[in-house]
């Protein structure tokens, strides 16, 4: 594996088009029963027009990208702001890069910069993640 420098880019993870198995799958494996996200009769009475992702689908996303990348065991922080909703059939592509090694604690870090977007280039989530090098 070649050195992790400033500029790295991650590795991008490009998912399938999000789908109501995917929806029932993750709240089941979650324990998020919300009904805005598997209900389309609540998701309607709520004024949506279908049912649309948890926010949590996407960061999972995001960690499998990053434990993709590097061992989970070098992972210390991983963080997201919630950026727009992911509605059924978006094709969702995480990616990321290292924006700056810093050390904090006697360990070298790598500062990442990562987001999960739509194929429109929408992003649905933007984040951080700090990787012990």
């Amino acid at each position: 594996m070649s050195e992790i420098i400033v500029g790295t880019e991650i590795p991008a993870l490009e998912l399938p088009p999000i789908n109501r198995t995917t929806l029932a799958l993750f709240a089941g494996a979650s324990g998020d029963h919300n009904p805005i996200h598997i209900d389309i009769d609540f998701a309607k009475k709520a004024g949506m027009p279908d049912v649309f992702a948890h926010g949590m689908l996407s960061m999972a996303y995001l960690g499998r990208m990053l434990t993709a990348w590097q061992p989970q065991s070098t992972l210390r922080k991983f963080s997201n702001r919630f950026a727009a909703i992911t509605h059924l059939q978006d094709v969702i592509t995480c990616s990321g890069k290292v924006v700056e090694i810093i050390e904090q604690d006697g360990e070298k870090l790598a500062r990442c910069e990562i987001q999960a977007a739509k194929a429109s280039g929408e992003q649905t989530l933007i984040g951080e993640a700090l990787v012990a090098l």
